[in-house]
């Protein structure tokens, strides 16, 4: 392969997108860009519940560390894929054009809150108490409609999804087995 091609795992909070991606960059000792390393302060919109009635227009979204760190690893990695975060796919504009394939993560949405309160219990007890029922509140009042309607834009851009919930490894080995028949017959992909 002459040039890396831009992987992004997408799905809501709690898919398991940072787990299969330490996987998979393991399995083909390729580099990776997580999207939660690149958020800072004017990242989401002020009032997301507000952003959710206005359309969730994902491009809102700004992740300009993200885009910058995947601009320099495309030119200098050497290696076959780069694995990155990015939850919306190629949903928001800035990525539309450095991402190459979208597999989405479309697992239940009640075993991503699971997974995510699982999370949380590993903080402090002080910490867990306060935030579990702070983010369970909004999770009931808009958040879990603001991850269904990301994972509905994604599902119509997407090159794969992935519905079952399995062990992380079984998913590798899917995807491992998706990516080495897709460029096996799509060679010219991956050329200049």
């Amino acid at each position: 392969m002459n040039k890396p091609q831009v992987i992004a795992i997408s799905g809501a909070s709690g898919c398991g997108k940072t787990s299969l991606i330490k996987q998979l960059s393991a399995e083909f000792n390729c580099p990776s860009l997580f999207f939660d390393d690149h958020v800072d302060k004017d990242t989401y919109p002020e009032d997301m519940k507000a952003w959710l009635h206005r359309g969730a227009n994902v491009s809102e979204i700004k992740t300009p560390k993200l885009t910058a760190a995947l601009e320099l690893l495309k030119v200098s990695a050497n290696s076959p894929f780069i694995f990155i975060e990015e939850p919306f796919g190629k949903q928001r504009k800035v990525m539309s054009t450095l991402v190459d394939q979208v597999i989405l993560l479309d697992i239940p949405l009640e075993i991503c809150l699971a997974r995510l309160i699982k999370r949380n219990i590993g903080l402090s007890a002080e910490n867990s108490l306060t935030l579990i029922p702070n983010f369970l509140i909004k999770y009931e009042d808009y958040f879990r409609d603001i991850y269904f309607e990301a994972v509905q834009q994604v599902s119509n851009n997407c090159d794969l999804i992935i519905n079952d919930i399995n062990a992380v490894d079984v998913m590798s080995k899917s995807i491992i087995h998706w990516l080495q028949s897709y460029y096996l017959y799509h060679p010219s992909v991956t050329e200049e």
